[in-house]
């Protein structure tokens, strides 16, 4: 196999290309897809090594290692450098690749645990990163609108083009090339898109990259999985899993067969917000008694816009007791106070550990004003508040334990965010759907919301039908609660549509 940056022919996959490999360097997400599936969209790309031993030819086998289940495939892109390249710029990074190929990323996540996401025994093994069959000459394809499918005995698994890449491959070699030289033969996995999975013995994967519009393919790089025989030594670290690692190998935690908690923010559907906006909080805290959750509310504190309902998801700030020294390693700065503020978005509220002391403020009106801005839709705190009039003059409704012109620094520490913490008496926990406005705060554990939507509608239209009869001069007897010949009164009153009395 040539390495000549400038070759024009597509060419077989041969040994030479094992041989040339120095170093196998690997993207760990680049793909939008599958950054979807991680829930986490990185700003900048990065890397983990495989062994240049790991490489393989199509039509090989790779080993499944005895006492292990979560062999994954990941098709790939790969790229193999032409000439040296040395902090080139993007502009000028493309003219460095000689070749692009077809590979398979394959990894051992029972391993993944054992080298602190270095990858060493997970990505590395023999045979884990096959190549081929064809080489197709860089300077002959067009990198922004290449083509990769993969397939499982014959089903597609896996089909995208680069045009969902978060990072070009002009982006990826000029980054690498910044602290090491990236030599000919060096190889780059360009990372894969959604739906690799996990694979078994006897299932043959493979995988194929396409110029369309050149008429080039690489054909399909074929592997098959067998079954190793030999256990892992006791002298080493042994295959671990855990449901993390489970959810990662399968794609999906419902591809891992894996039932997730459910989130605030999946619960809060527009249906179940509605629901709960249109009825008072007593009537909520009512169902969550119900339910035997009677500490649910943050108590003693006062609401800078009077009677202002708003519901959101918790994310969460934590304030220590005030001390010098670690104001000094924790307090300054872009420190975690900023840092929440900075990353809190529509939809979520800002709930604020500050074990009820008043002798300072735990935000003034410059971080209240970035917190509107950010779209927040409250702030809530059982600390004090500095600048009280220019905070109460925001849009944003604060929640707070009264004023104090004292700084942070006076009384706390921000120590840490997206941790549960206990705000007016009761535990806030990550993700918890609060509701709140002058009458009280309540925390709605996700899972119970919708529920408990549907229930409080239903109460609180009872409510309304007793409240208008009391209203006429009715009797409480009988009425509150219903008997059932005003239970049958209370249905007509509902099919004839709620009118009034």
């Amino acid at each position: 196999m040539s390495s000549d940056a400038t070759a024009t022919e597509p060419v077989q996959v041969d040994q030479s290309i094992f041989d040339k490999a120095g170093k196998v360097l690997a993207v760990h997400l680049s793909y939008s897809s599958r950054a979807a599936q991680r829930g986490r969209t990185p700003a900048f790309p990065s890397y983990f090594m495989k062994a240049s031993s790991s490489l393989a030819a199509s039509g090989s086998t790779v080993e499944r290692p005895a006492g292990t289940e979560l062999l994954a495939f990941e098709g790939e892109i790969a790229l193999v450098i032409g000439t040296d390249a040395r902090r080139v710029r993007v502009e000028d990074a493309w003219r460095h690749v000689g070749y692009v190929t077809a590979s398979n990323d394959l990894g051992v996540y029972d391993m993944k645990y054992a080298d602190k996401g270095s990858n060493i025994r997970s990505k590395s093994g023999d045979g884990y990163t096959p190549l081929g069959p064809v080489l197709l000459p860089a300077a002959a394809v067009n990198p922004e609108a290449l083509r990769i499918r993969t397939w499982v005995n014959g089903q597609l698994a896996q089909d995208a083009t680069t045009g969902e890449l978060i990072f070009s491959f002009a982006q990826i070699v000029a980054d690498l090339s910044q602290q090491m030289t990236l030599k000919p033969g060096d190889v780059i996995l360009t990372g894969t898109p959604a739906g690799s999975s996990v694979i078994n013995p006897g299932d043959v994967v493979e995988v194929q990259v396409d110029d369309e519009a050149a008429n080039l393919t690489t054909g399909r790089l074929s592997t098959t999985v067998i079954e190793g025989t030999q256990d892992f030594a006791a002298f080493g670290n042994r295959p671990k899993i855990t449901d993390a690692d489970r959810i990662d190998a399968f794609g999906t935690a419902a591809g891992a067969g894996i039932e997730l908690p459910i989130t605030g923010k999946q619960a809060l559907t527009d249906e179940v917000k509605e629901k709960l906006m249109s009825v008072a909080t007593a009537t909520i805290s009512g169902a969550l008694r119900k339910r035997g959750l009677n500490n649910v509310s943050v108590d003693g504190l006062q609401a800078t816009k009077g009677m202002r309902k708003v519901i959101g998801t918790a994310r969460t700030l934590r304030y220590v007791p005030g001390r010098e020294d670690l104001f000094k390693t924790h307090g300054g700065g872009y420190n975690a106070q900023k840092r929440v503020i900075d990353d809190i978005g529509p939809g979520e509220i800002l709930v604020m550990e500050a074990r009820g002391e008043k002798g300072s403020g735990t935000l003034g009106d410059i971080l209240a004003m970035r917190t509107q801005v950010r779209g927040a839709e409250a702030i809530i705190t059982d600390g004090g508040v500095r600048d009280l009039d220019a905070v109460a003059a925001l849009d944003i409704p604060t929640f707070h334990n009264g004023a104090h012109p004292a700084v942070l620094g006076r009384k706390h520490v921000p120590w840490d965010t997206d941790v549960a913490v206990g705000c007016g008496g009761t535990t806030v926990v990550p993700g918890d759907i609060v509701i709140a406005d002058a009458d009280g705060i309540l925390v709605i554990p996700p899972h119970l919301a919708a529920e408990i939507a549907e229930e409080v509608v239903e109460s609180e239209r009872q409510d309304t039908f007793v409240f208008l009869n009391v209203s006429k001069g009715s009797k409480i007897e009988g009425l509150f609660p219903m008997n059932a010949p005003w239970k049958a009164k209370y249905n007509q009153w509902v099919a004839d549509g709620e009118p009034e009395i």
